[in-house]
């Protein structure tokens, strides 16, 4: 079905952070499948992974217990603020996930009255209905009837704005604290912190969404951990899946109350395959110096970008971002640096707010990190010689 307005390219295989045509062409990979190959592409530990368990066991589904399962969520638990995971397959599934919590949450905790979310402005929570009315974007809401009730918008990073929206039928604040699709949007350290506060103030849960930012992309291993605060409940995929497709529901023991035997379930969700892959990718990431040098790459990243936008003037106005989901605002339509990045043989990806996004496979060679700066900077040419 032409739900996708796609590129006229066609990728025979992979190599790290490039992708390689049948023609034998390589173009440089900085959209990462839309930040989801954070090893980039045939990491050899990866396909050893799936390699070793494809000649075990594929499904059994969640009848029966699954020891990938609980390996892989023993390491999260581990590793993060979280007592509880539930697995599925995709981020927008996860967030689902999620707001199924916060509405269980009150339910048990005898106050069904609460199950209003405040979310905010630019937030991209998935596809699935109840996820784009969470969203609330128009352009994803159009035609599909009336958005599902229970989701109050505010202005991102207005505190003032989501202190109003709390009335007796809130039950939770979700937010992504570094907006992918809505633009490359980064949550300031306090804003978040306050948000935290005003949770605890009224007795509601906090949802950190951090299908995008997750995973080390923002240089930690979850971008909750640059604010000193933890959320409640943290819907990830994308990257934890490392391009094997995988999403979870990371929670505390209190949160994940409401969520007891037959009240939410996937039927593919934790499958010994996307385990597999999904402790590999993590054990990757968590390998000392790997995160170091995640945000050593971003610094050098951000200083670069920095250098294109001063040698564009006419056509750059900002750099924004977090770790390596990086972002560039354009002053024309962002579909046109993506084509002219792709006439460079670059691939970036578009966003919100006239933003295109670089988000390069963690762990990006630095001479592959100037590569495609020189190749972006081609593409700018490209941009201003056709728009002069």
């Amino acid at each position: 079905m032409g739900t996708y307005a796609r590129q006229n390219l066609v990728f025979e295989r992979g190599e790290g952070a490039w992708l390689i045509t049948a023609a034998g062409d390589r173009y440089l990979d900085f959209a990462s499948g839309i930040a989801v190959n954070v090893l980039g592409h045939a990491h050899p530990r990866l396909v050893a992974a799936l390699t070793e368990q494809a000649g075990k066991l594929w499904h059994t589904s969640n009848l029966y217990r699954v020891e990938g399962q609980e390996r892989l969520a023993e390491r999260l638990v581990a590793s993060t603020f979280a007592d509880k995971v539930f697995f599925c397959n995709s981020g927008a599934e996860a967030c689902e996930a999620a707001i199924k919590a916060v509405r269980r949450y009150h339910y048990v905790s005898g106050k069904p009255e609460r199950w209003r979310i405040v979310t905010f402005s630019g937030a991209f929570h998935g596809r699935t209905l109840a996820t784009i009315a969470a969203g609330g974007n128009d352009k994803y809401l159009e035609g599909f009837g009336p958005p599902v009730e229970g989701f109050d918008h505010v202005p991102f990073g207005d505190l003032t704005a989501a202190a109003e929206a709390i009335g007796p039928e809130t039950a939770a604040i979700m937010i992504e604290p570094a907006q992918g699709e809505g633009g490359v949007n980064v949550a300031g350290v306090e804003f978040l912190r306050e948000l935290r506060e005003l949770c605890d103030k009224h007795g509601l849960l906090l949802v950190f969404d951090e299908v995008q930012c997750g995973m080390g992309r923002s240089g930690k291993l979850f971008a909750y951990e640059w604010t000193g605060i933890a959320p409640d409940l943290m819907p990830i995929a994308k990257g934890i899946g490392g391009g094997f497709p995988l999403g979870a529901l990371l929670a505390t023991e209190d949160a994940a109350k409401g969520l007891t035997a037959g009240t939410h379930g996937s039927t593919f969700g934790g499958n010994p395959l996307a385990m597999a892959v999904g402790y590999a990718v993590l054990d990757a990431v968590l390998e000392p110096g790997f995160l170091d040098g995640v945000q050593q790459k971003a610094l050098r990243l951000k200083q670069a970008l920095a250098a294109v936008k001063d040698s564009h003037p006419n056509l750059v106005e900002e750099v924004r971002g977090q770790g390596l989901l990086t972002g560039i605002k354009v002053k024309v339509a962002p579909a046109e640096v993506v084509k002219a990045a792709i006439g460079e043989k670059l691939l970036v990806a578009g966003a919100s707010d006239n933003v295109v996004r670089l988000l390069p496979p963690l762990n990006v060679a630095d001479e592959e990190i100037a590569e495609a700066i020189q190749r972006l900077s081609r593409a700018l040419d490209r941009v201003s010689a056709s728009t002069t």
